[in-house]
């Protein structure tokens, strides 16, 4: 192992993360994508590698596929819905639009629905700009087939994805406003701050209790956070944070992390809310966590 070598894998380290979250969605999982890729980087003649950052994106992108067919096994068997990994994040990331959008909760979620292939070339061209012939050498297809696979997904993509961005200033305003209302168990105040047609998600993973079905409406989620804040006989709070680039709330009770509520909003109102229980998706939100689409 070189010292050059190293040099350049620190390098470029952050980007070779966010790649590999933003195909697999979880953190633990793209750090061993991180893992397999050095192993494979410190065996190269790096005088024979032209292009060090094009190589080390293939790699991890060949790796991260690899892992993502796994993942799929996984989350057949997964208890209640599936949540991507939240990160808390540095302020730069909720600066850079583009990247903030990319690593949303919304938009990750939007990025389950691809074929791994789909996901691995949608991330490449659309987030981090690869042309068709670097990604095919990734995935191992033609560039004929890359821009068509590019084509249906961003179709895919188009139709489900967020329709515009909104800045984190408004995105935390009415955030704000849900945090006191919940706190308050002020179902009218919930019922104001809310589109009615929300939707939330949470993912217990089987170790925290969750709702097993996502719940639709504003009606009905008013009623089962009320509901469910009513039965707590201990002191919860809620803490303003940033993850994934956005504005979101860290509960804890008797002081201890219990979960993390990220959300969507469109119109001033919350239309998606994504709240993760599962303490094994946890362990990213107590230290922030670079991402570089560079």
């Amino acid at each position: 192992m070189s010292d050059s070598a190293t040099e350049v894998f620190v390098t470029y380290r952050n980007l070779l993360f966010t790649v590999a979250y933003e195909m697999l969605g979880s953190a633990a999982d793209a750090e061993d994508v991180l893992q397999e890729t050095w192993l494979r980087w410190v065996e190269v003649d790096l005088d024979q590698v032209r292009d060090q950052r094009a190589y080390l994106v293939r790699t991890t992108t060949r790796q991260a596929l690899n892992r993502l067919r796994t993942m799929q096994r996984r989350k057949e068997s997964y208890v209640g819905p599936w949540l991507p990994e939240p990160l808390l994040t540095t302020p730069d990331v909720a600066e850079n639009v583009a990247l903030a959008e990319s690593v949303s909760m919304a938009m990750m979620l939007v990025l389950e629905t691809l074929s791994p292939t789909e996901r691995a070339v949608f991330v490449l061209h659309e987030v981090f700009g690869l042309g068709y012939a670097e990604i095919a050498e990734a995935v191992g297809k033609t560039r004929d087939t890359v821009r068509q696979i590019a084509h249906r997904a961003r179709k895919h993509v188009e139709a489900r994805r967020p329709r515009k961005a909104v800045a984190p200033s408004e995105v935390r305003a009415v955030l704000d406003s849900f945090r006191k209302a919940l706190e308050t168990r002020d179902l009218q105040g919930l019922m104001d701050v809310l589109a009615p047609d929300v939707v939330l998600v949470s993912d217990g993973g089987g170790v925290k209790q969750a709702a097993l079905r996502p719940i639709v409406g504003a009606d009905k989620f008013a009623r089962y956070a009320v509901g469910g804040l009513g039965r707590f006989t201990v002191d919860l709070v809620t803490e303003p944070t940033t993850v994934n680039g956005s504005p979101a709330l860290v509960t804890r009770v008797n002081g201890e992390l219990d979960g993390v509520l990220a959300c969507h909003v469109s119109d001033g109102r919350i239309t998606g809310l994504y709240f993760v229980r599962n303490p094994e998706k946890l362990t990213r939100v107590g230290a922030q966590t670079a991402l570089t689409l560079g």
